[in-house]
């Protein structure tokens, strides 16, 4: 497959046209129709460039946790950032919260802040309590939805609420790493008895962008697009330029310190450029 940048140049939520021949159970793809929309990242092997994940989605539902696995906002903001660049929308879901302490609640209201603050929309959902799953299933309905997130923080599990009949299996978190176990092993798209569409992806450690010039990287922070619009210099990055108003925004607490150093990772890795 010559020319082809991607491990999956077929992903699930594809529309494709197929030839079977008589009494043959299996066919060939001969089209794949345009995409709506689509999310990718970098892949891990290196004769290619991206795994799609996931396509003709209409909510990605990035699922975190404070705990049992803690997610960092280096791996959300990557994520978010990708969903930009492919215009989709992202619903943050922090996830069980029964397990949470002071100190995790009070990271969780922070992370919330900030991320409502941008604009995204944040829920809270316990699978163990049951607080949230009404209100995840109703925003749910009627669309594409895929469910990303580290492994462990409850995606599967999440399907299996909204339909007692899926039975799909699930892992506990390892005692040793805190971090979740793969049971998930490729994307599978799911049609539930409420008529929800859920596409299951399996569990991320990292999240690398992809198709993202360097230079037009904070276009994708919406804070920080909004506030380089007072920069000095018309193509300043904001790292080192005079008159830089995305760092006077951060010393003001108006962009999250949190936001703007996964930015400066992302520069300092080349993240976003061709390889």
């Amino acid at each position: 497959m010559k020319g082809i940048r991607a491990t999956n140049p077929v992903a699930v939520g594809d529309h494709v046209r197929f030839e079977r021949p008589e009494e043959s159970r299996t066919g060939i793809i001969t089209h794949i129709e345009e995409r709506s929309s689509y999310i990718i990242r970098r892949s891990s092997k290196l004769s290619k460039e991206y795994q799609l994940i996931a396509c003709n989605v209409d909510v990605a539902w990035l699922m975190v946790t404070m705990k049992l696995p803690r997610t960092l906002t280096a791996f959300i903001d990557r994520f978010l950032v990708s969903a930009e660049a492919y215009r989709i929308p992202v619903i943050i879901l922090f996830n069980k919260i029964d397990l949470y302490g002071e100190a995790e609640r009070q990271e969780m209201e922070s992370l919330w802040k900030i991320y409502t603050g941008i604009g995204y929309r944040c829920m809270k959902l316990s699978l163990e309590t049951g607080e949230g799953v009404a209100q995840v299933e109703a925003a749910m309905k009627g669309k594409v939805n895929v469910i990303a997130g580290n492994s462990g923080v409850g995606k599967t599990t999440l399907i299996n609420v909204l339909d007692p009949f899926m039975k799909l299996k699930t892992a506990a978190v390892s005692d040793v790493h805190q971090t979740g176990k793969h049971t998930t092993t490729f994307a599978e798209m799911f049609e539930l008895q409420s008529g929800i569409t859920i596409i299951d992806t399996p569990g991320l450690r990292g999240f690398g962008t992809i198709d993202i010039d360097r230079n037009e990287l904070f276009h994708f922070f919406p804070e920080i697009f909004r506030a380089s619009k007072k920069c000095k210099y018309h193509n300043c990055l904001h790292i080192m330029e005079p008159g830089c108003m995305v760092k006077e925004a951060v010393r003001e607490g108006t962009v999250s310190e949190s936001r703007y150093l996964n930015y400066l990772m992302m520069m300092e890795e080349g993240e976003g450029r061709y390889r």
